[in-house]
């Protein structure tokens, strides 16, 4: 009871900071503010931590000075700040705007790992985070989605600075939508639906082999053979348990 009333009061403080810290006086210079004193104020509310200020400068640089001398800076720097206040939609929707107007840009690579980590922070729905709760059953697309980002940025860009961590957090996001995939199998088992079940096992075993898992797949296949009388099929799937997982109680059933 008192994670859930510390985790709710986190969420609160959170938007009550965020709703606190505009006001009309900073609207109104910032409506009258040159592009090199709005790109000052951005980059200084930034460098403070204040990403919630931050945006409001480079947001009015943004529609006020479109094609203004910080124009590709500023767009890069909001879509940092957008993921600093976990504003997913927002970041999402700027970078691909970037990628759309700037398809030759240097820092390329780096705005497709923004994309994955931005996509990744979707995923992680933050209440849940605080909550502590498991939401692996939860819609994968956006794992999905910052999944491929990680694997152009690394396949494009292999020599980029990012592609060492995006490697590692493609292994994440790979653990994670196997185990989406065996929540899925293990509905289908409770359906009795058992060609279902043993087509999403085999599909964790052709997309994510390795992952922690491979193990329970084999244990669905093994079962889903069984109630639909394809021995051959089963004993093929022990043998490759046997190999890789030789004391699993399976096999000795």
């Amino acid at each position: 009871m008192y994670k859930i009333a510390k985790g709710a009061a986190l969420v609160l403080l959170s938007l009550a900071i965020t709703a606190c810290s505009s006001s009309p006086e900073d609207d109104d210079v910032a409506s009258k503010a040159s592009p090199d004193v709005l790109y000052s104020q951005a980059r200084t509310s930034m460098e403070l931590g204040n990403y919630s200020k931050a945006v409001r400068s480079l947001e009015a640089l943004d529609s006020r000075f479109p094609f203004g001398p910080h124009k590709t800076q500023v767009q890069l720097d909001l879509i940092f700040a957008y993921y600093k206040m976990d504003d997913a939609a927002s970041g999402l929707a700027n970078i691909d705007r970037f990628l759309r107007l700037n398809p030759t840009h240097p820092n390329i690579d780096y705005v497709y790992y923004m994309r994955g980590l931005t996509n990744m922070q979707a995923d992680n729905y933050l209440f849940h985070d605080l909550m502590n709760i498991d939401r692996t059953d939860r819609d994968p697309k956006n794992a999905q989605d910052a999944f491929k980002d990680f694997d152009r940025l690394i396949k494009s860009y292999p020599n980029s600075k990012y592609s060492a961590d995006a490697q590692q957090r493609m292994q994440f996001l790979k653990n994670r939508l196997a185990k989406y995939s065996i929540q899925v199998a293990e509905y289908y088992i409770k359906m009795n639906a058992w060609s279902a079940a043993a087509v999403r096992a085999q599909s964790v075993m052709e997309k994510f082999p390795g992952t922690p898992s491979t193990e329970r797949a084999l244990e669905i296949m093994v079962k889903a053979y069984g109630e639909l009388g394809q021995e051959k099929l089963q004993q093929n799937v022990k043998t490759v348990m046997k190999a890789n997982f030789p004391t699993n109680e399976v096999l000795s059933n």
